[in-house]
């Protein structure tokens, strides 16, 4: 697909280099063509890093993609260059009136917290409720999944004894809708997370039905009936290595990390990453933009 971003991306020179076809704004002007409008709230701290792996998602399908990014202005990221974020990005307040066809809600490192300890809590909720009837379908990864179903159904999430971490098989479990089409039985998806939210809790709401779950960890993607939400526990973007950059990390920092489970060849973090998901995660956003998105979305918003 050609994604439509801004000339300047640091996205652009990485994605090339991996035979990547992204679209800049000065030849996207060009198409005489409607692009769908997404909308990327970042809420990762390494957000130069998670850009590159969401364009890279975004770029199999024939589709024009038009990306607007969107940070909290209620938070001040440590880890991500000031230029950067005033060069791309936008706040709420600059898009509130906006109508996007599809919004995808990233991840993010504050899982430990309570909801409403977070710094952003407010926002958030804010930009969610108002995604309902301004986004045709919204995809929430990792804790945003978490943070979407408390939000709207109050469903709980749970702390872990051990970390989730790796990347683990999961069965599909509805076969017969779009986001699946194309899908093997049984998918792998990177997970990295210290809670988890619970089956039953996620089947005592009506208006919900899981799609995917492992048996190792858990519930992996449920959707609300319509469509128009969808979870997703893991993080089906990540690059190759992306697990291998947190594991260092967290073993630079002394914090208590295992090894990522189905990894590394031989469970050996000196060894090259295998990459098992990466045909499923692009098959998986390009499923939700053809048939949740495109196939939903009005030409002209009213």
């Amino acid at each position: 697909m050609p994604v439509n971003v801004p000339d300047k991306l640091p996205a652009i020179s990485e994605l090339k280099k991996e035979n990547i076809f992204v679209m800049t704004e000065s030849r996207a002007k060009h198409q005489d063509i409607r692009p769908l409008r997404l909308l990327i709230l970042n809420l990762m701290p390494l957000k130069i890093v998670t850009e590159t792996d969401l364009i890279r998602m975004l770029s199999n399908t024939p589709l024009q993609v038009e990306l607007d990014l969107l940070h909290m202005s209620t938070h001040t990221s440590k880890n991500t260059p000031r230029e950067h974020i005033e060069q791309f990005y936008l706040t709420f307040k600059d898009i509130y009136k906006n109508r996007y066809d599809g919004m995808i809600i990233t991840g993010a490192p504050v899982e430990k917290l309570s909801f409403e300890e977070v710094t952003y809590w407010k926002e958030l909720q804010e930009i969610m409720e108002w995604s309902t009837d301004h986004i045709t379908s919204t995809l929430y990864l990792c804790w945003a999944a978490q943070a979407g179903l408390y939000h709207f159904f109050r469903i709980p999430k749970y702390s872990l004894p051990q970390k989730c971490f790796g990347i683990f098989p999961h069965r599909v479990l509805t076969k017969n809708i779009p986001l699946f089409r194309g899908f093997d039985d049984c998918f792998m998806m990177p997970h990295s997370r210290h809670t988890e939210i619970r089956e039953a809790d996620i089947r005592s709401v009506s208006t919900l039905n899981i799609l995917a779950k492992s048996q190792e960890a858990g519930v992996g993607i449920i959707s609300t009936k319509n469509g128009r939400q969808i979870f997703i526990t893991g993080h089906p973007e990540y690059s190759k290595d992306t697990l291998k950059n947190e594991y260092e990390r967290d073993k630079a920092a002394n914090l208590p990390i295992q090894i990522p489970k189905n990894y590394f060849p031989n469970d050996d973090p000196t060894e090259s990453p295998k990459v098992s998901w990466r045909a499923h995660a692009s098959l998986l956003f390009s499923n939700w933009l053809n048939y949740y998105v495109y196939q939903e979305t009005p030409y002209i918003w009213k």
